[in-house]
């Protein structure tokens, strides 16, 4: 299996790389590109993707914890 890559971005979406399935809540296969965005604001027009809404509105910087 190929490595996948999602990324938090700040004040953004997910970004998503790599071979992934996207299914919805009743178990349909959502097309998808090999790179694509989640919305992760609720702004979107075009969920579950993003379609940029966020900009000036939403913030949100995730940083991964140092483990011990």
């Amino acid at each position: 299996m190929d490595k996948v890559q999602i990324k938090v971005n700040d004040n953004g979406s997910y970004r998503i790389t790599g071979n992934v399935e996207l299914i919805d809540g009743e178990g349909n296969v959502i097309p998808t590109k090999q790179t694509f965005s989640l919305c992760r604001c609720g702004l979107s027009k075009r969920k579950p993707f993003c379609d940029g809404s966020h900009k000036g509105v939403f913030e949100s910087s995730v940083r991964a914890e140092e483990i011990d």
